[in-house]
């Protein structure tokens, strides 16, 4: 699992949604992807935090080489207030191929 957190310059929040949503969708293509959750702050609408999960760390790796993540990490780059911050979890429940 993968939670990463985002402030984005206030006005570019619009444009980073729409990003976001692209690359969650195609990494939901993705075989080794089972979730990805693109989440707003109610109290800060400039926060957002994504939630992932991978079958294993590899396919988190392969993922970073698709064209849609890289695309998307240089499109948003200049928008972020502060540079984003990702921590690796395990899952311990529920299971998630359930």
């Amino acid at each position: 699992v993968v939670c990463v957190t985002v402030f984005v310059k206030s006005d570019k929040t619009t444009d980073f949604i729409l990003a976001a949503l692209e690359n969650a969708r195609n990494t939901r293509q993705e075989q080794g992807n089972v979730r990805f959750d693109v989440l707003q702050g109610e109290d800060d609408p400039c926060r957002f935090f994504l939630y992932e999960v991978y079958r294993s760390p590899e396919d988190f790796a392969s993922h970073q080489k698709t064209s849609h993540y890289l695309a998307w990490r240089e499109q948003v780059a200049d928008w972020m207030a502060e540079p984003r911050k990702g921590l690796k979890y395990t899952n311990l429940f529920p299971d998630p191929w359930d």
